[in-house]
């Protein structure tokens, strides 16, 4: 195969590009290439990474037991009280719940579910086959909202209507619905903010939430991380929406906007840099001297505290290539700044659901040679990892076999991790778990496994 940003599949070529060598727009947001095994995640399963954080909600997933199954506690988000969330709960449809219609099946499933665990909230799950059998998602939840007297909410999520970013949108609306007064109901705004696309992955939101505390400013709710049916309840009384995830959630911030007259920000607490940076424009909004002086104090101080980590782990990782696929636009940018705190080159970066907007942000921040590609697949993954000769490739869970196989170190910057990586002691841990993978005495192994097998062959 030829070098350069030649996709594997010849449709992808405007999804593909490399630094230097076009000026043409990348290609992004669009549906995936038929035939092309794209590393994007469903639309059910984008729907149900943004609700699944609310603590004290029945997840209920209609459809066959394999969706609840491959989903079950999918963000590893921590709770400071109730946990339902992580409960996983399926109509498990069979063959014959497909040819006569599930409904009565999710029926009976909601009224065991209350008369079990009383919850607060519900939300119902659509998966493809829903969408093939018609089931009326709609009605059968408004009727048992009548029933039982909570909120149960269909998610529209079916698999044909979409992306993954398609999930997003129907989790979003269905977040609306919740968020809505009832008619006549006035929520009056105070001084609080919301935090938007934060899911509390390893208790992240609550480092995040003590450093706002420290300089004056309390979070009203996380959507959706360690939320609570109450809270959300109350989320239109925040006078500033801060967005981490804007794939997942700047659709929520509109819709606010919109609705609540609540401005929004977009923020990123990955690195060094951009969570200094975030601080600053978060207490900037306020126009309080005084609460920027202490946020200073506070950046100074948290900074100064983990330098001599941050210097000796430069030391060890200077010169090192990284390749970056992740769901988001926002955390690609924020990892190319973080390499770049630690001496390493990013020579190719990609996401699942990244903006237009934010390609342009990758393409300023990257050098010549860099390949960028939007939606890609496990094979343009090898090629480009090969070509650009990277160490380290960072990624979620479906990128973390093929790391292995081809026998570099790999970071998993999504579901699985137990350690956080937000903030300045997520900075710490992010090159520390970079230096213990990319220095690991193994990798010698594999130049010697490498030398062998070319010796054997004739």
């Amino acid at each position: 195969m030829e070098k350069g940003s030649n996709p594997a599949i010849e449709e992808r070529k405007d999804s593909v590009q490399t630094k230097g060598e076009t000026k043409m727009q990348l290609k992004c947001n669009t549906d995936s290439v038929a035939g092309c095994v794209s590393q994007r995640a469903c639309v059910y399963c984008g729907a149900r990474v943004v609700l699944n954080p609310i603590t004290d909600a029945i997840h209920l997933v209609h459809g066959p037991i394999g969706c609840a199954s491959y989903t079950w506690d999918i963000r590893g988000s921590l709770t400071s009280g109730a946990d339902l969330f992580r409960f996983s709960f399926s109509t498990d449809l069979q063959e014959m719940d497909v040819i006569f219609g599930g409904e009565k099946k999710l029926t009976r499933a909601i009224d065991d579910l209350v008369e079990k665990y009383h919850p607060p909230l519900i939300f119902v799950y659509s998966t493809c086959i829903v969408g093939v059998i018609g089931d009326d998602l709609e009605a059968v939840c408004k009727e048992a909202s009548r029933k039982h007297g909570i909120q149960v909410i269909p998610v529209q999520s079916s698999g044909f209507i979409g992306s993954k970013s398609a999930g997003y949108k129907a989790a979003c609306d269905a977040l609306m619905r919740l968020i809505e007064p009832p008619p006549g109901e006035i929520i009056e705004q105070d001084k609080t903010i919301n935090y938007l696309g934060e899911f509390n992955l390893a208790g992240e939101l609550w480092i995040i939430q003590n450093y706002l505390k420290e300089i004056g400013i309390d979070i009203n709710v996380a959507l959706t991380g360690d939320s609570r049916f109450e809270t959300l309840k109350l989320a239109s009384k925040a006078c500033l929406n801060i967005v981490q995830c804007a794939g997942s959630m700047i659709y929520t911030a509109e819709q606010m906007k919109e609705r609540f007259g609540i401005p929004y920000m977009t923020v990123s607490f990955i690195g060094i840099e951009d969570t200094s940076e975030s601080l600053r424009r978060i207490a900037q909004t306020f126009l309080d001297p005084e609460m920027m002086h202490r946020t200073e104090e506070l950046i100074q101080e948290k900074t100064a505290a983990i330098a001599p980590e941050i210097a000796f782990y430069r030391s060890k990782l200077q010169g090192k290539k990284a390749a970056i696929y992740v769901g988001g636009g926002f955390k690609a940018i924020s990892l190319i700044k973080q390499f770049r705190e630690l001496g390493i080159e990013v020579v190719m970066v990609g996401t699942q659901t990244g903006r237009q907007e934010e390609y342009e942000t990758i393409t300023d921040l990257v050098k010549e040679g860099t390949v960028i590609m939007d939606d890609t697949n496990p094979s343009e993954l090898e090629k480009f990892i090969l070509e650009k000769e990277a160490d380290l490739l960072v990624g979620g869970v479906k990128e973390r076999p093929l790391a292995y196989k081809m026998g570099i170190a790999f970071i998993d910057h999504n579901h699985d991790r137990k350690h956080p990586l937000s903030g300045y002691a997520g900075a710490v841990n992010f090159a520390e778990e970079v230096y213990a993978t990319v220095c690991s005495p193994v990798w010698k192994y594999r130049s010697i496994m490498t030398a062998g097998e070319k010796e054997e062959k004739p």
